[in-house]
């Protein structure tokens, strides 16, 4: 939950958006693009420009009238919003096919998060190896130890849906206070835990729906 300078918890939808326009704002500066206005960015994101100026509202007045947004001061109030201007280390727990993925993803290029800890049960011929990116992979029965020494607080799940719910206890137990969960089964965590799940085939079928809608509707025209 993020409360905005007027005390208002921010929207879902708003909280979402977030990272794009923390992403926008740093083209902008890669670009030298000194300024820019609510009508660019809604362009480049494919909403509408009130919604733009409506989300930048609830954090105060971050441009000026006739003049629009500051690049820079903007991509460094996004950095410090969302937690971007210090290295954050992060654990991922399952490294099958979407768990080598994740870690091949090179999140530090682009941000300062990175995977710097893997776990897995014995099974997994890679415990107790690095991976090519010389990231240690460790039986999970080392987490209750190794996160605490690590100041990790952060972890994703790339598990079996039936171990998911197991494995987030493991790591509550272990001092994470987020967790970003990549099965469908919902996560049943104390209050101060914050949990973001991303149900790949759910979000396939969402897509398959909405093309299928487009499909109908153009037929019907």
């Amino acid at each position: 939950m993020v409360i905005t300078k007027f005390n208002e918890v921010l929207p879902k939808a708003t909280a979402k958006r977030l990272p794009q326009y923390y992403r926008i704002f740093k083209q902008f500066v890669a670009d030298e693009v000194s300024r820019t206005n609510s009508q660019t960015i809604a362009t480049k994101l494919g909403i509408d420009s009130a919604t733009v100026r409506r989300d930048f509202s609830l954090f105060g007045e971050l441009g000026r009238r006739g003049y629009g947004y500051d690049t820079a001061a903007l991509r460094d109030f996004f950095s410090d919003l969302l937690g971007d201007s210090a290295e954050t280390n992060i654990a991922l727990i399952g490294v099958g096919n979407l768990g080598r993925a994740l870690i091949h993803y090179r999140f530090h290029d682009r941000n300062k998060m990175r995977i710097t800890q893997a776990y897995d049960v014995a099974g997994n011929p890679l415990v107790g190896t690095r991976t090519d990116d010389g990231i240690p992979v460790y039986n999970i029965s080392d987490i209750k130890k190794n996160l605490p020494e690590s100041n990790i607080e952060t972890a994703i799940i790339s598990v079996q849906s039936d171990r998911a719910q197991e494995v987030a206890d493991i790591l509550v137990a272990a001092g994470i206070k987020g967790i970003l969960n990549f099965t469908p089964r919902r996560l049943e965590v104390p209050e101060n835990i914050t949990v973001q799940s991303i149900d790949l085939t759910s979000e396939l079928q969402t897509l398959l729906f909405f093309m299928q809608d487009k499909k109908e509707t153009a037929t019907k025209l």
